[in-house]
């Protein structure tokens, strides 16, 4: 069998990506460690070599995810620190406990949880309402939830404001692939910007942005073609505070949320009805 080389990072060139990722100088970053910007730039050609200390303190002051923060330490010859468990581990018991009670108090609208790469972790019964009329490709594992957002067989092809949602949803993650370092964000973006939606339910096309901001606009809903109805909702997205395992740090819950009174009442009764229909 012939030899594979294996190519290892070098620390050096590992923190000059972080650093000019986050657009920061030698010197800037020098001063918010503590340290000279001589001492940044041998560390950067490899001339010094960094204690662990001094890993974690540039890694902390480039705002450094924690995954790549392990890989900063491995580079420069220290054990990871930052554990990675399955979402399903015993330790991560409290971290279940929270995102189902979060799931289940957000019915009767819909919420679900996501990894770093958007996809699927967790979702509650009134998140089936985005997977209605889906194809089963779509919904092999793992589901990409920016997937089924923009894909024309799925929730791309039933959105009313199809060019203000796409526009926002690749924005989102054009910045997301920048400020991570994640590969598959990016690949993700240039997958979902190719999508064409031939019949899409939305009068412009999917590069025209038709509606312009106004005073009395507080945000701009993704409004959802759902039988007769338009179900108007709009989202936040919430993370845990302090995490110190990697699969926590990247875990995120998107909770939707009517836009108006007719979405409200539109998702009670379907909600009333999948309980009396059990």
């Amino acid at each position: 069998m012939e030899a594979v080389a294996v190519h290892e990072e070098s620390f050096g060139s590992l923190l000059r990506s972080w650093r000019q990722r986050r657009r920061v100088s030698q010197l800037d970053l020098a001063i918010e460690a503590g340290v000279s910007a001589r001492h940044v730039s041998f560390l950067e050609t490899g001339r010094a070599r960094p204690s662990r200390e001094m890993v974690m303190r540039l890694a902390e002051e480039l705002d450094v995810p924690l995954r790549h923060r392990n890989r900063l330490l491995v580079a420069a010859g220290f054990a990871p620190i930052y554990p990675e468990r399955e979402v399903r581990a015993p330790e991560l018991e409290a971290v279940r406990q929270a995102l189902d009670t979060i799931l289940a108090g957000h019915e009767p609208y819909p919420a679900v949880v996501v990894d770093a790469a958007w996809n699927l972790v967790a979702a509650n019964a009134a998140a089936g309402l985005f997977l209605e009329g889906v194809p089963e490709e779509l919904l092999k594992e793992p589901v990409n939830v920016m997937r089924l957002s923009l894909h024309p067989d799925a929730l791309g092809g039933r959105l009313l404001n199809l060019a203000e949602v796409r526009a926002y949803a690749l924005r989102q993650l054009r910045r997301q692939a920048e400020a991570s370092g994640d590969g598959r964000l990016a690949e993700l973006h240039d997958e979902l910007a190719a999508y064409t939606y031939p019949n899409a339910v939305s009068d412009a096309g999917p590069g025209v942005v038709t509606h312009l901001p106004g005073p009395s606009d507080i945000l701009v809903p993704m409004r959802v073609a759902a039988g007769d109805r338009v179900l108007s909702l709009f989202t936040t997205i919430a993370t845990f505070g302090t995490p110190m395992d990697v699969t926590v740090s990247e875990l995120a819950i998107e909770t939707f949320w009517p836009a108006d009174e007719e979405t409200a009442a539109a998702l009670r009764a379907r909600a009333g009805a999948q309980v009396s229909g059990r």
